[in-house]
């Protein structure tokens, strides 16, 4: 069987296709970059900008080929409000609509597609299952939404897609805002955080959700949404304590009222000055724990890493960088 990763060269997708190819599958990478990545000595590359139709069709989708849309705009680098819908909509939305028109032109039934857990905003119900309310609190969660009401619409037409809602993914090659705490530890730097740090906070490793969409594609692609995030996330100022320990750091760590900072925020926001996306500091005091249970029914998958290891790791990656060490990926288990 064929499978066209579009988005491929990415984060996720970088991960998924050593998988596959060790399945003994063809793998297609469709992606608008292609780096020097190992595995594409066994994995076709195909030059694809998914906001263009016709480079969406040029990669030739058959009818019993398995997609994967893994393509996206994140929330980093941060955006200036007045650029967020331009920037996240075109790949994020029109995309994955160009991916799955294509599709349908070609009779190919079968999609995994990811979106996020930024699609719930506040939290309504503890933990979160799939069934919570939807109400993102920005653009990106809007662009990612507006995808599964389309993928609502195309599987009353027959097609099969199944959704995945991770947490903050981590992991090799990856920082992101994790590098803005990563140098107040290493500048022992006190670190604040936003309210008391009771709450937990859930990772989701990259290689967990490779794992995710190829046991998608095993249990024959469900019409379903799975959240994806780790198990008993610990609270905040645990994790970040044990980072700081570790690192051997003289950083404190600073509880905030969470309100005051969120208001700070906002203005630093109109004024277009950014720290955070609101995305993430708006329910970053808040209890936004997914329920992963449904995707251990359905597909038999679970998480097999640990935040507080996943952290860690993240730190080991930055600071090998730091001091010009290269990093085996395959030894970092996220970051």
């Amino acid at each position: 069987m064929r499978h066209i990763i579009f988005g491929g060269d990415g984060f996720v997708g970088r991960h998924l296709a050593p998988k596959l190819l060790a399945d003994g599958q063809e793998v297609i990478v469709a992606d608008i970059v292609k780096s020097d990545l190992a595995h594409y000595r066994h994995a076709r590359f195909a030059t694809c900008d998914v906001t263009d139709p016709d480079s969406v069709a040029n990669v030739g989708i058959r009818a019993d080929d398995m997609v994967y849309n893994l393509s996206a705009k994140m929330l980093s680098p941060i955006q200036v409000r007045a650029k967020r819908h331009d920037f996240f909509f075109p790949v994020n939305y029109h995309g994955t609509e160009n991916i799955i028109r294509a599709m349908a032109k070609a009779g190919a039934p079968r999609l995994v597609h990811f979106t996020t857990d930024m699609i719930y905003g506040h939290t309504v119900t503890y933990p979160m299952t799939e069934d919570h309310p939807v109400a993102p609190l920005g653009e990106y969660g809007l662009s990612k939404l507006k995808t599964e009401e389309l993928a609502a619409e195309w599987r009353e037409k027959g097609m099969n897609i199944s959704l995945f809602r991770p947490r903050l993914i981590i992991g090799p090659g990856r920082l992101g805002i994790l590098e803005k705490l990563f140098k107040l530890i290493d500048w022992n730097l006190p670190v604040p955080m936003i309210g008391s740090g009771k709450n937990p906070y859930q990772f989701i490793s990259v290689f967990d959700c490779a794992e995710a969409a190829r046991l998608a594609w095993k249990a024959g692609v469900p019409n379903e949404a799975y959240n994806l995030g780790s198990l008993n996330p610990p609270p905040v100022k645990k994790l970040l304590g044990d980072l700081v320990k570790h690192a051997g750091s003289k950083s404190l760590l600073i509880p905030t009222p969470g309100w005051a900072v969120k208001r700070t925020l906002d203005l630093l926001d109109l004024m277009n000055m950014p720290l955070m996306d609101p995305e993430q500091y708006l329910i970053a005091d808040e209890e936004c724990v997914l329920d992963v249970s449904k995707g251990k029914r359905d597909l038999g998958w679970a998480p097999q890493y640990r935040d507080e290891d996943m952290l860690i790791a993240a730190y080991k990656e930055y600071r090998a960088k730091k001091d010009g060490h290269e990093v085996v990926a395959s030894q970092v288990p996220a970051e």
